[in-house]
C-alpha cells in the first residue's frame, strides 16, 4: 500500500540542504539493485499470470459460472490488478526512492493500492463465509445457487466498503487538515503517522476479517468433525445390522445362533466340554450341513425326474443373491464413506492453511504499521517495515493457488487452458501430470 521511503538511513537528510534527487539517488549497489528488481519482476509475472489463468478459466468453462465461484473470480480480479498496475509502479519508487509521477497520479495509485489489497482481504472474508454456509446450512445454500444476483451484489458491496474505509481519506485528508505533510518526490498517505485513524481503519481492514476468517473456517472443521463421527456410527451400525442379517439367512448362520442360545441355556455343560472337542463339533455340524445341501441339490436334479419350473409369480430370491445384494451394498456404501472421509481430511487442512497464510502475510505489516505510526518511525526499522508491507502483494500471488487449484473443477479448466491434448488422452488426470 503505502511506504514512508523518507526515513531510510540511506537517504539523506533534508536538513542538509541537497537536492532531492541526489539525496534520493544510489539508493543500493548495483548488485543489490539488479537482484531485487529480478525478484520484484517474478513477483509480478507470478501474480499476474496466476489470477488470469483464474479469470481466463471462467470463459473458457461454462461450469465455472455458480456463486461460489464468483467470489474466487472477484479475489482474482484484485489481486491481478495489485500485480499489473500497484507493483510495477512502486518498483522504480522502492529502487531509486524518488517518485517521479506527480502528486496527482500519487494520489491515485494510493487510492487503487488501498482499494486493491483491503478488497483482497473482504473477498477471502466473503469465499470463507460462503463456504460456512454451504457446509452449516447445506439446504438453503443449494436452493439459492442459481441466485446469480445475489453474488454480483456482494461482490459490488465488496468493493464499495473498501473503498469506503480509505478512499475518502487518502483524497480529503489534505483538505480537512489544510496542509499537505507529503515532500516533494515522495508518495504515502497523509494519515501514514495518525495512530488513531490506522487503529481504526487496521481493526476493519485485519483484525476484524482475521477474526472472522477464523470462526468460519473453525466452525467448517468442527461441523466436518461432527459429521465424520456421525457418518462412522451409522455406517457401523448399517455394517453390523447387515452382517446379523445375513447370519440369520444362511443355514450356518442359524445353526451357530441355535449353538448360542443353546451355550445361553446350558453353559455349565458347555463349560465341561473340552476346547478341542468343541471344535471338532462345530467343525462336524458345519461339514453335515454343506452334506445335506448336495444331496438334496442331486436328489432334485437327477433323481426327481424334470426339474421344477419356475415362473416369475413362484421365484422368490435365495438366500445366497440377498446375501450378495447385501454385500454389494456395503462395498458401494464403504466406498463412498471412505471417499467423504478423505475430502472431509482435505478440506480441513487446506481451512488451516487459508488462515495461517492470511495471519503470516497480513499480521506482521498490520501490527508494524501501527507502531511506526505510535512512535512517528523511531523504533521500527525500515527494513522490517519494508519487509512487512511486500508481505501484501506475496500474498496477492497465493492467493490462486490457495483457492481455485483447491477446486476439482478448476485444476480441470486450467488442464484444458495449459495442455489439452492431455486432457482429451488423460480426462482424469490431475493437475500436477500436466507439468511433466
Amino acid at each position: 500500500m503505502d511506504s514512508a521511503l523518507q526515513d531510510w538511513p540511506l537517504n539523506a537528510s533534508a536538513a542538509e540542504g541537497k537536492a532531492a534527487g541526489h539525496q534520493l539517488a544510489g539508493r543500493f549497489g548495483a548488485m543489490w539493485t539488479i537482484s531485487l528488481a529480478v525478484l520484484m519482476a517474478l513477483l509480478i509475472v507470478a501474480t499476474v499470470v496466476g489470477n488470469a489463468l483464474v479469470m481466463l478459466a471462467f470463459v473458457v468453462d461454462s461450469s465455472l459460472r455458480t456463486q461460489n465461484n464468483y467470489f474466487l473470480l472477484n479475489l482474482a480480479i484484485s489481486d491481478f490488478l495489485v500485480g499489473a498496475f500497484c507493483i510495477p509502479l512502486y518498483v522504480p519508487y522502492v529502487l531509486t526512492g524518488r517518485w517521479a509521477f506527480g502528486k496527482s497520479f500519487c494520489k491515485l495509485w494510493l487510492v487503487i493500492d488501498y482499494l486493491l489489497c483491503t478488497s483482497s482481504v473482504f473477498n477471502i472474508v466473503l469465499i470463507s463465509y460462503d463456504r460456512f454456509l454451504s457446509v452449516t446450512r447445506a439446504v438453503t445454500y443449494r436452493a439459492q445457487q442459481g441466485n446469480t444476483k445475489q453474488a454480483v451484489l456482494k461482490m459490488v458491496m465488496v468493493w464499495v466498503l473498501a473503498f469506503l474505509l480509505y478512499g475518502p481519506a487518502i483524497i480529503s485528508w489534505e483538505y480537512v487538515t489544510g496542509q499537505s505533510i507529503i515532500p516533494d518526490g515522495e508518495c504515502y498517505a497523509e494519515f501514514f503517522y495518525n495512530w488513531y485513524f490506522l487503529m481504526t481503519a487496521s481493526t476493519l481492514e485485519f483484525f476484524t476479517p482475521f477474526i472472522s476468517v477464523l470462526f468460519f473456517n473453525l466452525s467448517i472443521y468442527l461441523n466436518i468433525q461432527k459429521r465424520t463421527k456421525i457418518r462412522l456410527d451409522i455406517f457401523h451400525e448399517v455394517q453390523s445390522q447387515s452382517f446379523m442379517e445375513e447370519m440369520e439367512m444362511s443355514p450356518e448362520g442359524k445353526l451357530s445362533l441355535k449353538c448360542c442360545k443353546w451355550d445361553q441355556k446350558e453353559p455349565a455343560k458347555t463349560l465341561d466340554l473340552p476346547k478341542g472337542e468343541v471344535q471338532q463339533a462345530a467343525a462336524n455340524a458345519s461339514i453335515s450341513v454343506r452334506d445335506s445341501q448336495t444331496a438334496n441339490s442331486k436328489s432334485s436334479g437327477l433323481y426327481g425326474g424334470k426339474p421344477k419350473s419356475f415362473s416369475k409369480r413362484s421365484y422368490k430370491p435365495s438366500a445366497s443373491a440377498l446375501s450378495i445384494e447385501k454385500r454389494m451394498k456395503m462395498v458401494s456404501q464403504s466406498i463412498t464413506q471412505r471417499f467423504r472421509l478423505s475430502r472431509d481430511k482435505k478440506v480441513a487442512k487446506s481451512l488451516a492453511v487459508i488462515v495461517s497464510i492470511f495471519g503470516l502475510c497480513w499480521a506482521p505489516y498490520t501490527l508494524l504499521m501501527i507502531i511506526r505510526a505510535a512512535c512517528h518511525g523511531h523504533c521500527i526499522p525500515d527494513y522490517w517495515y519494508e519487509t512487512s508491507f511486500w508481505l501484501l502483494w506475496i500474498n496477492s500471488a497465493i492467493n490462486p493457488v490457495l483457492y481455485p487449484l483447491c477446486h476439482y473443477s478448476f485444476r480441470r479448466a486450467f488442464m484444458k487452458l495449459l495442455c489439452p491434448k492431455k486432457l482429451k488422452i488423460q480426462p482424469h488426470n490431475s493437475l500436477q501430470h500436466c507439468w511433466k
